[in-house]
C-alpha cells in the first residue's frame, strides 16, 4: 500500500485528495496543517494519520512513498523543491507553479535529482472528459475545428478564500485555478497551443474572476475557453464542432444551467451528437478521478516511475505558458505567441 504524506487539509486536501487517495487504496499516514481546526478534522477523518504543523516535519516521517501538495498555489514550487530534496516522489496540485518559468525550474530540478514528479490534473479522469476524448478519437464529429469549454458559475457574492483574494503572483485568480483545467483539456484534445488572445477581469474579487481565452492550436483547430464566477446563465459545458457534426454537453456536476434541452438522457449517457435537427445520445465512458492515484501508485513500482506517471509535468509547463501568454494578450490587447519550453 502506498504511504502518503498530505500537505494541506483545506478544500483541496480534505475535499478532493484524501477521498481520491482512499478510493485508490493509498494510505495517508501523515498530514501537515498549521490550523488547529483542520488538525482536529484530520484526527476525526484519519485517526491513524500523524498530524504535523508543516512540510519540514512531514518530511521527517519515516516510510513515505509519496508526498501530495494540496497547499495554496503560491507555495507549490518552493514546496516541490523541498520534497525533491528529501528524495520522495511528489504530486503537486495544479498549477505546478504561478508561472511557466518557475514551473520549468521545478521540473528540471526534479529531473536532475532523479525524483519522480507529477501534477494533479484530476479532471482528465472525469467520465465527461473521457467521453469527449472518445468523441474526438473516434472521429464522431469528423475533423474537429472548434472546441468550446466552459466552467461558468453564478457567484455574485464571492467566497472569502485565498483563491479569490490572492494576487496572481501569489497563486490567486481564475486563470491559475479553473483555466489550468480547461487549457489542459483543450491541449489533450487538440494538441499544443501556438498563440492566444484573451480577456481577463476582476469583477467581484481582488483576483480575476472572469476570463476568456481564444487559443489557436498547432493542428489548426481553435479552442474557446471560458471560466467565470459571474455567469447568471452558464453556457454549455462543451460544444465541439466538426466537419460531420457537433457534440454538446450541458450538465456540469448538478450546477443549474439554461440548456435543459441538452441535459443528459440518463446516467448512462453523456452529451449529444448533433447533425442539424438530428441528435443521438453518447454513451458515458467509464472513468474516475481516483484512477489518477491508481496510476501514480502503479508508477511508483514501475521500472521507470517518472515515465509511468499519469501526467507529464512538462504538460503542466505548457499549460502555464498558455496562461502567461493570455495575461499579456489581455493586458496589451493583442495575440501572443506561446513559447515552447523544455
Amino acid at each position: 500500500m502506498t504511504a502518503v504524506g498530505l500537505v494541506g487539509y483545506g478544500s483541496a486536501g480534505r475535499g478532493i485528495h484524501a477521498p481520491r487517495l482512499a478510493e485508490a487504496g493509498c494510505h495517508v499516514v501523515a498530514v501537515s496543517t498549521s490550523s488547529d481546526e483542520r488538525a482536529a478534522q484530520v484526527r476525526a477523518d484519519l485517526p491513524e494519520a500523524t498530524v504535523v504543523p508543516g512540510l519540514p516535519a512531514l518530511l521527517e516521517q519515516p516510510g513515505l512513498d509519496l508526498v501530495v501538495l494540496a497547499s495554496p498555489s503560491g507555495v507549490h514550487a518552493e514546496q516541490a523543491r523541498a520534497v525533491v530534496d528529501a528524495g520522495v516522489a511528489c504530486v503537486v496540485d495544479k498549477p505546478l507553479a504561478v508561472d511557466a518559468g518557475s514551473a520549468v525550474s521545478v521540473v528540471r530540478y526534479a529531473e536532475s535529482a532523479g525524483v519522480p514528479l507529477t501534477v494533479f490534473q484530476n479532471r482528465r479522469f472525469d467520465p465527461e472528459h473521457a467521453t469527449l476524448q472518445a468523441v474526438v478519437d473516434e472521429r464522431m464529429v469528423g475533423e474537429p475545428f472548434r472546441l468550446e469549454l466552459r466552467w461558468e458559475r453564478w457567484r455574485p457574492v464571492p467566497k472569502d478564500r485565498w483563491r479569490e483574494n490572492a494576487a496572481p503572483q501569489e497563486g490567486g485568480g481564475i486563470l491559475l485555478d479553473l483555466h489550468t483545467h480547461l487549457v489542459d483539456a483543450a491541449v489533450r484534445l487538440l494538441g499544443p497551443v501556438d498563440r492566444v488572445a484573451a480577456t481577463v477581469a476582476a469583477r467581484t474579487t481582488r483576483a480575476e474572476d472572469d476570463a476568456f481565452l481564444l487559443c489557436t492550436h498547432t493542428s489548426g483547430a481553435v479552442s474557446h475557453l471560458s471560466a467565470t464566477s459571474v455567469a447568471a446563465a452558464p453556457g454549455p459545458r462543451v460544444r465541439l464542432l466538426g466537419t460531420r457534426g457537433a457534440y454538446v454537453l450541458a450538465d456540469f456536476e448538478g450546477e443549474p444551467h439554461a440548456w435543459s434541452g441538452q441535459s443528459d438522457l440518463d446516467a448512462d449517457h453523456c452529451g449529444w451528437l448533433y447533425a442539424g435537427a438530428e441528435r443521438t445520445p453518447v454513451p458515458r465512458r467509464a472513468s474516475a478521478q481516483s484512477d489518477y492515484y491508481r496510476a501514480v501508485a502503479a508508477a511508483l513500482v514501475a521500472p521507470d516511475p517518472q515515465a509511468a506517471m499519469p501526467v507529464d509535468p512538462w504538460d503542466a509547463v505548457h499549460v502555464l505558458a498558455v496562461v502567461d501568454a493570455a495575461r499579456v494578450a489581455a493586458a496589451e490587447h493583442r495575440v501572443v505567441e506561446v513559447p515552447r519550453l523544455g
